[in-house]
């Protein structure tokens, strides 16, 4: 069976008279080229081209696929440019719920760039508190975190897991050292709260260390979290897929690994396949996973 996507590797060498020319066309290696031709004939069962001391020329069976071949590579340039309008039209609110510091630290430049490229897509973003239900329409598209399997009807994609641990400033780290163990946290500030979950699980974790008289100041919200760590007040559990990529921010102790929770991209199958939303958690799940790759953490 042929691979169309050889009949590029036939144009460009055709045109450009040998596979150390096509190569440098297409940006990929001479070998490539010649291994790519080679199959292409075996696929249509005749020589392409005569190899030859000056480069390769087509032989009198290649001479006439040539025309053909350009048409089809014209076809194939068409429908690229058709869907790339077609994407361009899309057009419709996509609702998208998360937590509050996921959506300001990592969604918000991104969903600047999708506007840029999408304009007609209105993104709402939603970081209440509660968790919104897919199924039932409340949201279009999550960010979220879980350990357990997903309601019916919910798909998604898996993008790391969802590690937080404790963070400070560079500026906290010169004044007073970077605490590597539980005991030496004892001796540092904490910026507590968080709200929430994340809140009540922050504070047993403290009191578990016999830490809560160490928080000097308490706040409500993610978000305040990673100001009151950057502010260089004190030491703080941040998400690491924010805090890992904030050059101003050190880490402490490592995360812990028997959570078991999964950060994942989600919508429902009733609105799965409506371009707006497709074309929005795809957009996101190729940046989110970018950054995971950057971050270089663990999936």
């Amino acid at each position: 069976m042929i691979d169309w996507n050889d009949l590029r590797y036939f144009l460009a060498v055709a045109e450009g008279g040998s596979t150390l020319a096509a190569g440098r066309a297409l940006r990929v290696s001479q070998t490539t080229v010649a291994r790519r031709i080679a199959a292409l004939e075996q696929a249509v069962g005749f020589p392409l081209f005569d190899r030859r001391q000056a480069g390769y020329a087509p032989t009198a069976a290649g001479e006439t696929l040539i025309d053909r071949a350009k048409a089809m590579s014209k076809a194939a340039d068409g429908f690229a440019e058709a869907a790339a309008a077609e994407a361009r039209n899309v057009s419709g609110t996509v609702r998208l719920t998360t937590e509050e510091i996921f959506a300001h630290a990592l969604l918000t430049p991104m969903l600047a760039e999708l506007h840029g490229r999408h304009p007609k897509v209105r993104i709402e973003i939603d970081t209440a508190r509660g968790i919104r239900d897919l199924g039932a329409g409340e949201a279009d598209i999550a960010l979220r975190s879980t350990s357990y399997a997903m309601p019916a009807g919910v798909v998604g994609r898996r993008l790391c897991d969802d590690d937080w641990t404790l963070y400070c400033s560079r500026d906290y780290a010169d004044r007073n050292g970077v605490p590597r163990t539980k005991s030496e946290l004892k001796s540092h500030a904490l910026v507590g709260g968080g709200g929430g979950n994340l809140g009540r699980a922050y504070e047993a974790f403290l009191e578990e260390l016999g830490l809560t008289g160490q928080v000097v100041i308490h706040q409500g919200s993610s978000t305040g979290l990673l100001s009151g760590v950057r502010s260089g007040l004190g030491i703080g559990v941040l998400p690491c897929l924010v805090a890992e990529g904030e050059p101003d921010l050190v880490r402490c102790l490592p995360p812990r690994r028997d959570h078991g929770r999964k950060l994942w991209l989600l919508t429902h199958e009733r609105v799965r396949h409506a371009p707006r939303v497709r074309l929005a958690i795809d957009f996101l799940y190729e940046r989110l996973k970018q950054r995971v790759s950057d971050l270089n953490l663990a999936t």
